[in-house]
């Protein structure tokens, strides 16, 4: 039976890597959210399951953490014995299924703050999650993790491009931004490279260096060792974006990584900071 210690095993991610640096007791609480997230987006991407399986199956997740699973596996009790045991609000990992079930059915954001508003599902309610189970103390953490979470996804956006192309031809860049430099749908599912592309991504970077500005800015000192693996990730992240713009936003022809050299040197500087 697959519990939270086996899928964050296989992860690779991240977030996966920067738990590594915590507390034992708080990195079990964080594996079984992790878990959690991975399930329920790898759920939302699983081409093999028609789409209306995938959103029965979110919803039963969903109805589950707010009135109890008639069944579960090892997972489900889990979740739901650390929400309960840490005091997790149900309506933030509610959210985050919600989000999920957006990326079932292919759409279009016409502006930014339409994007924000799923991008506050899937990517600020895991933040605001997280330094909970981080032991976060200072209210001005949870503007922290909202800030640096906006700045993450935005640049997962920038880096999956193609991927989310040839997922279903999912386009998360607001549709207002494309028309800012004369660029379109079309061209962006043709995958036109070209100078208004270069200009469309350098906008959007600079928006995602925005935000790791204000979280930087906005970081509470009295939880500066607590949030320790949102600091690292936010690192691996910011050197994703800054490899990017550095490369001319390649990102319709290759996927961008983060070597385990650079992440281990990353994770090294915050083990002796």
């Amino acid at each position: 039976m697959t519990d939270a210690t086996d899928i964050t095993r296989r992860a690779k991610s991240n977030l996966a890597f920067a738990l590594r640096i915590m507390p034992r007791e708080r990195r079990d609480d964080m594996e079984v959210f992790y878990a959690f997230c991975r399930t329920m987006d790898d759920l939302a991407d699983d081409a093999k399951l028609p789409v209306a399986d995938r959103a029965a199956i979110l919803n039963a997740w969903k109805n589950g953490l707010v009135s109890g699973f008639l069944s579960g596996g090892a997972l489900q009790q889990q979740v739901l014995e650390m929400r309960d045991r840490c005091g997790i609000p149900t309506g933030l990992m509610t959210a985050i299924i919600d989000g999920c079930i957006i990326d079932l059915y292919p759409m279009r954001f016409a502006t930014w703050e339409d994007l924000s508003e799923y991008v506050w599902k899937v990517a600020c309610a895991v933040g605001l999650v997280s330094i909970r189970l981080f032991g976060c103390k200072d209210p001005g953490s949870e503007a922290y993790a909202v800030a640096l979470a906006r700045a993450l996804q935005l640049t997962n956006i920038l880096r999956d491009i193609r991927e989310d192309l040839d997922n279903g031809a999912r386009i998360y860049l607001p549709l207002e931004d494309l028309a800012r430099f004369g660029y379109t749908e079309t061209d962006l599912i043709e995958c036109t490279d070209d100078a208004r592309f270069l200009a469309l991504m350098t906008f959007e970077a600079d928006r995602a260096e925005g935000f790791f500005c204000e979280a930087a800015a906005i970081q509470p000192a009295a939880d500066k060792a607590a949030l320790t693996p949102a600091r690292i990730m936010g690192e691996i992240y910011h050197h994703l974006l800054d490899e990017m713009r550095r490369d001319g936003f390649r990102v319709l022809k290759k996927r961008y990584r983060v070597s385990t050299t650079r992440k281990l040197a990353i994770l090294s500087k915050h083990l002796i900071a």
